[in-house]
């Protein structure tokens, strides 16, 4: 009987898995793109991680190439660039959370306080502008404003009798200026997530408190932002997981990647990686600091889960 059993038990199980693919096919026909792109984009590349652990040679190819172990990840190690780069990258990317988090968060509150419907969309409709605006044309615009000769701020400040500012070359500057970029940039974007959270929650509580007598205040403290908090934790533990990933973009055609004034304070991970790519043709060095910012990468976002797991395991992403 037990051996019955034992053999029934998985033809349940294969009977089980295909009436559900057949329940839920149109489904999986929507996600068939996603994972082909998955597949494509992220698992066929992974046998290029090998070339972090050997000297690259173009004659002998990926597998003819010489062994080399740990070697490419020692000379950044021992010149601290590995240290700065991790540093700038991690710091920028906790900024721009946190920051644009917050911020999003306040806005969105802030919208659904408004009662007239047509200032309301109004107001989301400027706010998401910069979203589509090319981080290509933010450059030339920065550029425009803060270059040394002609920009408009050193014009400006030159007609009122003070000396011109070059702010290419004084670092002090960039970390305030590249998080206000980024903020103004995404704080639209991001603002339509937790709007929707708010219009999702119940009427009828916010209803019953306005009706008991509490304040607008009150009522965003003690309903809003207790039934924001799982939205706030999940959209924070996601961002997370690319922490590790800086934003080229935003720091290629802001900063440039060839400005060595301001690499203790501007330069990160993927700086790094497109010159040693394009000015020195090293792929070893190139993917070793990508491997690296992967692992990391993956020990931040599972440590950030299992934290939000002990705290509130509804928060938790797995």
């Amino acid at each position: 009987m037990p051996g019955r059993n034992m053999g029934i038990a998985p033809c349940g199980k294969h009977r089980s898995l295909r009436r559900s693919l057949h329940k839920n096919h149109s489904l999986l026909l929507m996600c068939f793109p996603v994972i082909l792109a998955l597949l494509i984009f992220c698992y066929l590349p992974m046998p290029g991680l090998y070339v972090a652990f050997i000297d690259y040679n173009y004659a002998r190819g990926l597998f003819g190439s010489a062994f080399v172990g740990f070697q490419n990840f020692r000379p950044l190690i021992l010149s601290g660039t590995l240290w700065t780069l991790t540093r700038n990258t991690i710091l920028y990317n906790i900024a721009f959370i946190l920051t644009g988090n917050v911020v999003q968060l306040i806005f969105a509150i802030l919208l659904n306080e408004i009662a007239n419907k047509f200032f309301r969309r109004t107001t989301q409709s400027i706010m998401i502008l910069p979203h589509f605006i090319s981080i290509v044309v933010v450059g030339l615009f920065l550029y425009s404003i803060i270059n040394y000769d002609r920009g408009i701020l050193n014009n400006l400040l030159v007609a009122l009798g003070q000396e011109r500012i070059s702010v290419y070359s004084t670092p002090s500057v960039w970390p305030g200026l590249l998080v206000l970029l980024n903020l103004w940039k995404s704080v639209g974007y991001g603002t339509i997530v937790y709007f929707a959270a708010i219009t999702g929650m119940d009427s009828e509580m916010m209803e019953a408190a306005h009706i008991d007598g509490a304040t607008t205040w009150q009522r965003i403290r003690y309903i809003q932002l207790p039934s924001l908090r799982p939205t706030f934790v999940i959209v924070l533990l996601l961002a997370l997981g690319g922490v590790m990933r800086g934003n080229f973009g935003l720091f290629y055609n802001t900063v440039g990647a060839q400005n060595s004034m301001l690499y203790d304070v501007t330069d990160i991970i993927e700086t790094y990686v497109f010159r040693a790519l394009m000015n020195n043709f090293n792929f070893s060095i190139g993917s070793a600091v990508s491997l690296y910012q992967s692992v990391v990468g993956l020990v931040i976002i599972l440590s950030a889960n299992t934290l939000a797991r002990r705290i509130d395991p509804d928060c938790a992403l797995f």
